[in-house]
């Protein structure tokens, strides 16, 4: 059985990324930047330290829509993100996503998409579009 969804049903989980997790990102991705990877030389950027990759953090909405909101068996449509502040190593975040808007009859869900700092602070800002099957009539 499936939850009913409604605009403004939000979501969220913290995570804090660890060195281990960006280097098996930097594995899996390809991307073995320095900026995320040597101390010295994120040291001398102007993050002045390493940072998590950006495509990591939004990693998090994966979680959050595909297990929790809308959840179960629905499909990513279109994500767009905007990278606002960096994400260092073993900074807790928090990933909260909310229904804007449920097209009826179609199983069309939008949603924001934002991760912040513990202060409040928006360090990734998006959109989402998923296809939610067991909402179509």
């Amino acid at each position: 059985m499936h939850k009913t969804l409604q605009v403004g049903d939000k979501a969220t989980r913290r995570r804090t990324f660890t060195e281990t997790d960006v280097h098996q990102f930097a594995d899996l991705s390809g991307d073995h930047n320095p900026v995320h990877l040597d101390a010295e030389f994120a040291a001398g950027t102007q993050f002045k330290a390493r940072i998590v990759h950006g495509m990591l953090v939004g990693s998090l909405f994966t979680g959050i829509l595909g297990e929790d909101l809308p959840g179960s068996g629905s499909i990513y449509m279109t994500q767009n993100l905007n990278f606002k502040a960096p994400v260092y190593l073993d900074q807790e975040v928090i990933a909260t996503v909310e229904i804007t808007n449920i097209r009826e009859g179609k199983g069309i869900v939008s949603l924001t998409t934002n991760v912040t700092d513990n202060t409040g602070k928006v360090l990734v800002q998006g959109e989402a579009v998923l296809f939610v099957p067991w909402l179509k009539s």
